[in-house]
């Protein structure tokens, strides 16, 4: 489910399994005996508290979330930004690739190596 917003919903005796809701919410929403089941570690869910806005559970149970930080490809600007910040990072070593190459065609490869 990718940008779905859920308003005065009503879930009864749903069953999720291996949800990724990236920048989904579900607001004034209503979930009775709904379950995520206990599903292997390689297929946990996304549906954290802050996803339900106003919402009522009841009498049901929301187990293995994701734990950890969660890359969230939802907006457009979150991949760019990474590609942006990778490429910052390889542009911060220019300068002691360039002194490198400089020092080893001033003393030589061998005396590089061996200091």
């Amino acid at each position: 489910m990718k940008s779905v917003t859920f308003e005065d919903s009503l879930f009864e005796d749903c069953y999720f399994e291996d949800i990724t809701s990236s920048n989904t919410f579900f607001k004034n929403c209503t979930f009775i005996s709904t379950v995520t089941p206990p599903t292997p570690p390689s297929m946990p869910t996304d549906l954290f508290e802050y996803k339900f806005i106003n919402s009522r559970v009841v009498n049901s149970t929301f187990l293995h979330n994701k734990e950890g930080c969660q890359l969230d490809f939802s907006d457009d600007n979150n991949a760019y930004m990474i590609y942006f910040v990778s490429f910052l990072g390889t542009l911060a070593v220019l300068p002691g690739n360039i002194v490198s190459a400089l020092l080893m065609d001033k003393i030589g490869r061998l005396r590089m190596l061996g200091g």
